[in-house]
């Protein structure tokens, strides 16, 4: 069923509005539609471990979260939930039975991607101050409470890990060396165990929170204003976590320019 929505879904006739030429893009969890003004992502039925979209009444759910938690940071971007129905055809919004659900957002200038600003060295530390601020205030306001603490647990972290490297060793040899996924390992273990007490004192003063989860250069816009989208909503173990890590996910991708590097992570340090 889902090969037949994909296939409609590549047709004018399936939409209601005027689409120009559609475009499609695949990611490893979403099909991803563009047409002139709009983008619609269906997501896959698959399971990965660490989400399960199998069911269509899971892709109805967390299409909605979606909606949900993006909306947060996005606003305007993020604008509904469709169904995409079948009866003599298959259509967003037609007549029939509801076959599958996809996210609908307004569709934004490719080329004020982040990724492609820094591409085009069109980031500065006017732009850092303004995202910085903008991340401070959506993690001081972002909900914690006792149960989205515990994900900022030791032993929580650990299972992450532990997924990850469990997820992760087919690649050994591929795409990175024993060498290196082995100081990486070890790295991080040694981390965890000498700041146990580091970790429950960031759970102590509140800093676990229901964050974005996944804030790099590919996620960000910069139009009129700043929009972060794309935020994790499969996994609550990847969302529910420190303000910090969140920050330290997009400090990353300045690692090479490094005076950006201190900006970024100095800014949102004095803000929150």
């Amino acid at each position: 069923m889902q090969k037949q929505v994909v296939d409609a879904l590549m047709r004018p006739d399936a939409y209601d509005e005027e689409t120009g030429q559609i475009e499609a893009i695949q990611t490893h969890i979403s099909y991803v539609f563009l047409t002139r003004n709009f983008v619609y992502k269906v997501k896959k039925a698959v399971n990965l471990g660490f989400l399960d979209f199998t069911t269509l009444e899971k892709r109805r759910f967390y299409c909605e979260k979606e909606l949900e938690l993006n909306r947060r940071l996005c606003g305007d971007m993020y604008i509904e939930v469709v169904p995409i129905n079948r009866s003599n055809a298959i259509k967003i919004k037609g007549e029939g039975e509801t076959v599958e659900y996809a996210v609908k957002m307004k569709r934004m200038p490719p080329e004020k991607m982040m990724n492609k600003l820094l591409e085009e060295n069109k980031v500065d530390s006017t732009l850092i101050d303004k995202i910085a601020k903008v991340i401070a205030d959506f993690h001081s306001k972002a909900e914690t409470n006792s149960r989205i603490s515990r994900f900022g647990s030791l032993a929580t972290i650990e299972t992450n890990w532990k997924e990850n490297f469990e997820q992760t060793h087919e690649f050994v040899g591929k795409t990175i060396s024993m060498n290196s996924f082995k100081l990486i390992h070890r790295k991080i273990d040694d981390f965890m165990k000498r700041n146990t007490c580091l970790f429950e004192k960031r759970v102590a003063e509140g800093r676990v929170r229901d964050c974005h989860g996944d804030i790099h250069s590919g996620n960000i816009f910069v139009t009129d204003r700043i929009y972060i989208f794309d935020a994790i909503e499969f996994n609550e173990r990847f969302r529910y976590s420190d303000v910090a890590s969140d920050v330290a996910f997009l400090a990353m991708v300045f690692y090479p320019e490094i005076g950006l590097h201190f900006e970024v992570s100095e800014v949102y340090c004095c803000r929150g």
